[in-house]
């Protein structure tokens, strides 16, 4: 029997993460191909629509344990304070300038690349997890991310954010016990199934545009983002007593990659671009490597 656990163990694994990383490189040679994409288009169909039914149809949808949902909005929380304070304190040590690199260790890829991986791994229960921990980390990004890039907060973002009120919405749905329309969950449950597909594109098609520069700093930055991210989480998991479903979706959302749009802010704010452009690539090349042996851990 245990001469059959190696390959047995090796199946199951592909089986998550293979078809994260064939969908991710679908996108990548399309680009690479030259073939037309607009990532405006596909940032807003993510955004927008998506990302918003694919939040409320999970999180109205699925019978998900109100304990357990709350458990893990308040490690987000947590979590993501301690990225902050972690990430702060290494990288004054490491003499790395804080406004270009603190966001990418405080807001990793919990989306493109989270999401798929909790789906294969924990099935539709690990989804609806992980849509938890994705709408607290976008939410963050959008207010707390964006200052830090711009060099002021501003809460205005929220309300421009559909992602928001389609959180807001299922919260009211399921906290007041609302009857949702099967017409309406149909609709959500559709847009929203487009959404994880679109997201693993979008992440090829980005890693296949962004370059590698300054390998001085960004390789140190891209190691920091994995080593934090799964401390905290391990730490984190085990301070709050987190077990079973809850416990996995925590720590493999923590130790996600760089998040895409720490580079799409760092063009926008002029804050070294080019450098935080190898941060999200040399990121997501080691969590390509590390993400099996996390997955053969936990599971």
């Amino acid at each position: 029997m245990r001469a059959a656990e190696g390959p047995i163990v090796i199946a199951e694994l592909l089986s998550i993460v293979a078809p994260v990383y064939l969908c991710i490189g679908v996108g990548f040679v399309w680009r690479r191909l030259g073939r037309p994409v607009d990532n405006n288009l596909l940032a807003d169909l993510i955004m927008n629509v998506g990302a918003p039914c694919l939040i409320f149809s999970n999180l109205v949808g699925q019978d998900v344990d109100a304990g357990s949902v709350g458990m893990l909005v308040l490690a987000a929380l947590l979590a993501h304070a301690s990225f902050a304070v972690v990430g702060l304190f290494a990288l004054k040590l490491l003499r790395i300038p804080t406004r270009t690199f603190l966001a990418p260790i405080i807001f990793p890829n919990t989306g493109n690349m989270g999401l798929p991986i909790l789906l294969y791994a924990f099935g539709e229960e690990g989804l609806a997890l992980g849509v938890v921990f994705f709408t607290i980390s976008a939410t963050t990004n959008f207010t707390i991310g964006l200052g830090l890039w711009s060099g002021h907060s501003s809460l205005r973002q929220l309300y421009r954010t559909p992602l928001v009120y389609g959180t807001l919405f299922a919260i009211a749905a399921v906290w007041l016990d609302l009857p949702v329309p099967s017409w309406l969950m149909r609709t959500t449950g559709s847009l929203g199934n487009i959404t994880i597909p679109l997201m693993q594109f979008a992440l090829g098609v980005s890693l296949a545009e962004l370059k590698l520069e300054s390998l001085t700093r960004t390789p140190i930055v891209a190691v920091l983002r994995f080593a934090i991210g799964l401390g905290v989480g391990v730490g984190l998991a085990a301070a709050l007593g987190l077990e079973g479903t809850v416990r996995g979706v925590f720590i493999i959302d923590c130790a996600m990659p760089v998040a895409v749009i720490n580079y799409l802010f760092a063009a926008r704010y002029n804050r070294s671009p080019e450098e935080v452009a190898s941060v999200v690539v040399l990121s997501t090349t080691l969590t390509f490597v590390t993400l099996p042996l996390l997955l053969a851990w936990l599971l």
